[in-house]
């Protein structure tokens, strides 16, 4: 039986949209993430806005350095399903523009998983390949599949159950169809328990949040899965049909080595 196929993926945006506009999350959840992150040596794909990027560059910088993958998260974080197909596209330019300045960007996250699907040939003619806009947990029709000229392939819980108590969220993990995509998001690592957010937005935040996604990364590991950057379920489907592992198309290494298989 092939590894399972994990990829950990990051919505890096300001702090609990729309409900808060402070960005403590970039500043101080974000460091912790990426510390955990090299030290499991997994690597993640990093959905970034184009505020958040212009806000802070050097940090987009870092986790190309580190090995992450880039990927655009929108520009504003304004939900697309209320945009018109003009506005979209501003948006979709503005932050592709803002991205690709630092690296290569295949991949998409649409804001709030909301993305209508006549916006799919927008983001193929913009030169996206992945778009991982949709969720499992949301939908029962959302599938790994190529429409509009994209691969979708959709998240497979929301975050908050990362941060479920472990006993009933890896009952839920074993279930769960490959590929797994999993996402976080940096303001869940701050502790918001006192904010007055929804309780989904609150509850475990902070250091038990950090602790949440490492028991899951290595539950994943324990289980032998193979972590990856999303931009390599391109090869990981081509090599699903070939009966081989994907192929690397990112001469970086993660950790001095390609992305792991748990072990």
């Amino acid at each position: 039986m092939p590894p399972l196929p994990v990829f950990v993926t990051v919505d890096v945006e300001q702090d609990c949209p729309p409900f808060l506009d402070t960005w403590r999350g970039v500043e101080e959840g974000m460091p912790a993430l990426r510390r955990l992150l090299a030290e499991e040596q997994v690597p993640a794909t990093m959905f970034v806005t184009g505020e958040a990027a212009r806000r802070f560059p050097r940090l987009v910088r870092e986790v190309v350095a580190d090995g992450h993958e880039l990927g655009c998260h929108g520009d504003t974080h304004r939900s697309f399903a209320a945009m018109t197909p003009a506005e979209a596209a501003r948006e979709i330019r503005a932050s592709t523009d803002t991205l690709r300045a630092h690296a290569d960007v295949v991949s998409f996250r649409a804001p709030y998983l909301q993305l209508p699907t006549r916006l799919l040939p927008q983001l193929c003619e913009a030169g996206y390949e992945i778009d991982s806009s949709a969720g499992r947990h949301k939908s029962l029709r959302a599938r790994v599949e190529r429409r509009g000229g994209v691969l979708r392939v959709p998240a497979s819980v929301t975050s908050s159950t990362l941060r479920w108590p472990a006993a009933v969220r890896d009952r839920l993990f074993a279930r769960l169809r490959p590929p797994v995509v999993l996402f976080v998001h940096p303001w869940e690592f701050v502790d918001l328990r006192r904010a007055r957010l929804r309780f989904d937005c609150r509850f475990r935040t902070g250091g038990q949040a950090l602790a949440s996604l490492r028991s899951a990364i290595r539950l994943f590991k324990a289980r032998g899965a193979w972590f990856g950057r999303l931009r390599d379920c391109r090869e990981l489907l081509a090599g699903a049909r070939g009966a081989a592992r994907p192929a690397r198309d990112d001469p970086r290494q993660f950790a001095g080595s390609p992305a792991r298989r748990g072990g």
